[in-house]
């Protein structure tokens, strides 16, 4: 079998599986054994099309020993040809893996987190569940493996609608729906741009064949448009200043959810995207310029909004929304490298990190950090597992996040000191000092999110003690914890780190991993700056946990504590200036529909309705009246006939 081949199953595994949990009868509600029937069905055939996507991702890693493509003409419409087809190369493979592996584990985690609901009563929407999450990944897949804008386009558009789908699964909570339909209606503002950017390629090479938009030689001013209106796309997918407001709110679907959605899909895809398109963004350092202003407010504005947070899951939200920056700012500085071996690690990282807080969480019953507090010994491999998480978040060496934000802030340093990026030296200099910033502010929250959760007193009874979680739950957590901890160790000279480095392609039929050739791993004397704020960050955060007798540090912040809490009011912000304004003019365009163009078509039947009521009441004479009349009217029609011939006589 073909790395190509490998390439199209890739996606259709687990499209095939989704589609077949769709497919499934639904069981009568109430019967015990029709739904515990249909769980197991359920979970038997999204696990085996993740399993099966990740046994494909793996040969397709094994087996690839340099960029392949395959496409055949789909449509050829006014001169614009859309293909059908796959675009491998190392990078491509990776990422398979990374999506597939968490996607493995969401599934297998579902199956016990889904048993029982907060209510403690069964969750009787497994089956389209499990679907929803296949589809999902096919999507991603998709994204990941296509050769053609349109194809990348509808993967890209799946995500979408399965994100609205899987937030808004909970009925039960009453935030889950506004919830997946602010995700659904902010990103799509973004894929607008997306789409659009994606017409203008398209339309500028002939084809939307990813080969020849990139060796196309496109206009300056189309080229700049098109990656600016790309970056809506990315910023919307990828929660990136300023439409980053979903993201935290989406933290009302299952934790499961939240894992798959931070972790390896949706926010990954935007990034990703760009390393895919990364010779036509190297080309236009006006999209790097935004591109790194926009990081580095991002990378700020989620590290600091992390700080103030209660909720557990939006501790963990927001610092997504960080971390995404730090990969947006490794591709400003030009570094796609580090910012996909950022993506890599991750994703370890982050699914772990929702994994073990879903275990808490269904421990002991809340999200609040605020009402949990002890579990160290109650729960050890949760404790143990979330150390190593929130390790590699904070970037503790060895562990993974170490390595890859070491290599973001190396790229980003070269970038401001040597000006070797291909935006102005100055996005170096941006993106380098929010990164190290950044790093102090995420070992702060990091230490603050370990302390009040694990440490300290219990601060809430709870009906029964706390426990690690069953095996269903548990095993997933510990695989999830491997590659956090060592992965970052692969970036180390050898296979792993040449999969991300290749050579530009030199003619539309020649497939590259389209990345310059960096390494991946710095360990420079300035490697100790970032330690040392590492260490600042936690040390405060420690220091004030003690301090407070083993309170919340978040005290510390002052006055500006609600402001980093409600994330400096730019959800505010956005709702005043953006959604109210479309209220405002949803409903003058209906007053005005009601009452002018409802109006005249109602006012002129009526108006007719009258004038034929008058017009009915003067027919509705008696015999003798009605007789007069009409000789009356005889008797004028002759007087006027006359009076006509007498003056033409």
């Amino acid at each position: 079998m073909s790395v190509t081949t490998f390439g199209a199953l890739l996606p259709a595994v687990p499209l095939l599986a989704g589609l077949t949990g769709l497919l499934l009868p639904p069981s009568p509600r109430g019967a015990a054994i029709g739904e515990a029937a249909a769980r197991r069905v359920a979970a038997t055939v999204g696990i085996a099309g993740a399993a099966g996507a990740l046994a494909l991702a793996v040969a397709l890693l094994v087996t690839l020993d340099g960029p392949a493509e395959s496409s055949t003409t789909w449509i050829e419409l006014g001169g614009l040809t859309v293909t059908l087809g796959v675009r491998l190369d190392g990078a491509a493979a990776l990422v398979a893996v990374a999506v597939t592996t968490v996607a493995l584990a969401v599934q297998i985690y579902s199956t016990g987190y889904l048993r029982q609901g907060p209510p403690e009563e069964p969750d009787h929407r497994y089956p389209p569940y499990a679907a929803q999450v296949s589809l999902f990944t096919a999507a991603m897949l998709l994204v990941v493996v296509s050769g053609d804008l349109i194809l990348l386009l509808v993967g890209w558009e799946v995500m979408g609608l399965c994100s609205y789908l899987l937030i808004a699964h909970d009925r039960r909570l009453p935030e889950a729906p506004a919830a997946a339909m602010k995700a659904f209606l902010v990103t799509r503002v973004g894929d607008v741009g997306f789409l659009l950017g994606i017409a203008l390629l398209g339309v500028s090479a002939g084809s939307f064949r990813i080969a020849d938009v990139l060796t196309h030689d496109h206009g300056t001013t189309t080229l700049t448009a098109a990656c600016l209106l790309l970056l809506a796309g990315v910023a919307g997918k990828s929660a990136q200043f300023p439409l980053h407001t979903w993201l935290p709110d989406a933290m009302a679907g299952p934790t499961p959810i939240s894992a798959l959605i931070h972790a390896a899909t949706m926010v990954a895809a935007g990034v990703y995207a760009v390393t895919r398109l990364w010779p036509i963004f190297e080309a236009t350092p006006t999209a790097l310029v935004v591109l790194g202003v926009m990081a580095s407010v991002t990378l700020l504005l989620g590290a600091l909004a992390a700080t103030a947070q209660d909720d557990i899951k939006r501790v963990l939200a927001w610092s997504t929304v960080s971390q995404i920056g730090y990969m947006t700012g490794a591709l400003a500085v030009g570094s796609p490298p580090a910012a996909l071996f950022h993506l890599l690690t991750h994703a370890a990282f982050k699914a772990l990190l929702f994994l073990a807080a879903g275990a808490v969480i269904h421990a002991v019953g809340t999200t609040l950090m605020s009402r949990m507090g002890g579990l160290r010994r109650s729960m050890p491999v949760t404790f143990w597992c979330t150390v190593i998480g929130l390790g590699a978040l904070a970037g503790v060496p060895p562990l993974s996040g170490f390595w890859s934000k070491e290599g973001v802030l190396a790229a980003a340093e070269q970038a401001a000191l040597h000006g070797d990026g291909p935006a102005p030296a100055w996005v170096g200099w941006l993106v380098w000092l929010a990164g190290l910033v950044g790093v102090a502010v995420t070992a702060w929250y990091a230490t603050r999110l370990l302390l009040g959760t694990y440490f300290g007193a219990p601060r809430t009874p709870l009906a029964r003690p706390p426990h690690d979680p069953p095996a269903v739950l548990r095993w997933p957590v510990l695989a999830l914890a491997v590659p956090a901890a060592l992965l970052g160790l692969a970036g180390f000279p050898g296979w792993f780190s040449r999969q991300l480095q290749a050579t530009l392609p030199v003619g539309p039929d020649v497939v590259s991993d389209l990345l310059p050739p960096d390494a991946l791993i710095h360990l420079t004397p300035t490697v100790l700056l970032p330690l040392a704020l590492l260490v600042i960050g936690a040390g405060l955060a420690w220091v004030g946990w003690r301090r407070g007798g083993g309170a919340d540090p978040v005290a510390a912040l002052g006055p500006l504590r609600p402001v980093f809490a409600r994330a400096f009011r730019l959800d505010d912000v956005q709702h005043t200036l953006v959604v109210r304004t479309t209220t405002a003019i949803a409903r003058a365009a209906r007053t005005a529909d009601e009452r002018v163009v409802d109006g005249a078509v109602t006012g002129t039947g009526r108006a007719v309705g009258a004038l034929g009521g008058r017009l009915g009441v003067l027919h509705r004479a008696a015999l003798p009246r009605a007789a007069a009349a009409v000789l009356a009217g005889a008797l004028l029609i002759g007087l006027a006939a006359a009076a006509l011939i007498g003056a033409t006589a």
